[in-house]
């Protein structure tokens, strides 16, 4: 049994002697889920440094 613990705390129970169609749908769905996860933050990260950036600029003004 392998055990899945989402960040959400959600757990999901695979076991890979059993796997199946469904199991891989469950590890599908976390990949996508993680992949997301980690758009959002490269999303928000750009925001902040492009902030920053134009802080700078402002700054750079003064």
């Amino acid at each position: 049994m392998v055990e899945i613990v989402t960040t959400t705390g959600d757990r999901d129970v695979v076991d890979p002697g059993h796997f199946t169609s469904e199991s891989a749908q469950i590890l599908i769905g976390e990949i996508m889920g993680c992949n997301l996860a980690l758009e959002n933050l490269k999303k928000n990260i750009n925001d902040v440094i492009q902030k920053n950036k134009n802080i700078i600029d402002v700054l750079g003004r003064v």
